[in-house]
């Protein structure tokens, strides 16, 4: 019976990690309806989370998804730093549209996304690593089957190769929608004035 509510519970937070990201085009709808952004929180709220782009960019370049336990870059510092990027962009994000309702709905995404996506790849990972994830997450360096592993230099080409690219254009359309409905609604210009 435990065994039957583990399965299932794996395969609920496997369907919300799989389709976090068409869960974030609709949030995305209404985070844009939703928005009040201005000229500064767009400069405050949009700095922060190019900050946040920018750690998924250095996680991004030290990964070889599916392939190895990586403990180089940001992976010496935190287990997930691409999840601890994508919530600094949430934060930015929030930041950005001046909303209340926008703040909650985008803290819901993130909790709720960001846990299953967590359990579900910390799951599969135990299952192809083995020791060396349970090493890893125990703060005993996973670099003991490959010593170099934690010396690794970020690689650009590697970013681009884990589709890091998508989260950046996820970024700039983000970027210029709420600045145009601070176009839109008057904001951007009164408090760019000011």
């Amino acid at each position: 019976m435990a065994r039957a509510r583990q399965s299932k519970r794996e395969t609920v937070l496997g369907v919300i990690a799989r389709g976090r990201v068409a869960l974030g085009f609709v949030s995305g709808v209404l985070v844009l309806i939703l928005a009040q952004p201005t000229a500064r929180s767009l400069l405050v709220g949009m700095s922060i989370a190019a900050l946040g782009e920018a750690v998924r960019i250095w996680a991004a370049g030290h990964l070889h998804k599916s392939r190895e336990v990586t403990a180089s870059g940001p992976y010496r510092l935190v287990p997930h730093p691409l999840y601890v990027g994508s919530s600094v962009m949430g934060v930015g994000l929030a930041i950005a549209c001046a909303s209340i309702p926008v703040a909650v709905l985008i803290a819901l995404y993130l909790v709720t996304t960001l846990t299953a996506a967590i359990k579900s790849e910390e799951a599969f990972l135990r299952r192809a690593f083995g020791e060396q994830y349970d090493l890893y997450r125990s703060g005993i360096a996973a670099k003991r089957r490959d010593p170099g592993s934690s010396r690794r230099r970020f690689s650009l080409a590697q970013a681009i190769a884990n589709r890091e690219y998508r989260a950046v254009a996820g970024f700039v359309v983000a970027l210029l929608l709420l600045v145009w409905k601070a176009a839109y609604n008057g904001s951007f210009w009164r408090t760019a004035g000011t």
